[in-house]
């Protein structure tokens, strides 16, 4: 028994010592900018004092953040004027400068590495969402970029979080058909024109998605022209629903 404790006691402190070594090797730093953290996948005091975390009182349908808690079943102004064909959109955070960087990185540098660390972030986000989907789908690119970009970064962050939530990754459930401009730089109109028919659902996959509930899986939510294009191709398949989970969402309704 002594033998035994002591020689936990050894594991523990080989492990302390191999992770101090590591961090000496590659120092943790924070998620969004250089500067020096103490663990892993966390952010300094500063770039987390920025950070606008969205959170309750908000509007069921948007996931906009309400200043005041005016009830369930009040919409914000946006999903009034424009209802959308998705059921709810949820989101982690309300995009601005820090988010930029943070997506900027994961799209344009490589950064897999944040991608466990972002995909739990929107686990907490979207928990009622992950609870109702029978399968999640990450918001396909065409396999022209996909070749260029090397990988899409939706949909490593659909595959972490369906794999932490034990809950079916299901990529071929969409494809996207058409090769379409860049969203930015475009108006609401330009950017819906440029992705109207672009998504399709295979047919040997329409079985499967028939009657399902999707999460649909996306980076920043602008206008919403991509998710509602990419929700309304799956409809037409046969899902009976869809949810939508970002990691920012732009802020376009003051209330």
């Amino acid at each position: 028994m002594q033998y035994s404790i002591l020689n936990s006691s050894l594991k523990n402190r080989v492990r302390s010592l191999v992770k101090g070594f590591a961090n000496v090797i590659v120092p943790n730093t924070c998620l969004i900018c250089d500067a020096y953290v103490a663990q892993p996948g966390g952010c300094c005091a500063t770039c987390w004092s920025k950070l606008s975390f969205v959170k309750a009182p908000m509007c069921p349908v948007m996931g906009i953040p309400f200043q005041f808690d005016m009830g369930d079943k009040i919409l914000s102004a946006e999903a009034i004027a424009n209802p959308p064909p998705f059921e709810r959109l949820r989101t982690v955070f309300l995009y601005d400068d820090e988010i930029r960087r943070l997506v900027s990185l994961i799209k344009y540098s490589d950064r897999t590495d944040l991608v466990p660390w972002i995909a739990n972030w929107m686990m907490v986000a979207g928990g009622a969402l992950l609870d109702d989907a029978n399968y999640i789908v990450p918001v396909p690119l065409h396999v022209s970029r996909l070749r260029k970009r090397r990988f899409n970064q939706s949909a490593e962050l659909a595959r972490c979080i369906g794999k932490s939530r034990n809950l079916a990754y299901a990529p071929e459930l969409l494809i996207r058909r058409k090769a379409t401009r860049q969203q930015v730089g475009l108006t609401e109109n330009q950017r819906e024109r440029n992705v109207s028919g672009a998504f399709s659902v295979p047919e040997a996959s329409k079985p499967v998605l028939s009657g399902k509930r999707i999460l649909l899986v996306d980076d920043v939510y602008t206008t919403g022209a991509t998710v509602k294009a990419a929700t309304r191709a799956l409809l037409r398949a046969g899902a009976s629903n869809i949810d939508v989970l970002v990691l920012a969402k732009v802020e376009t309704d003051p209330l």
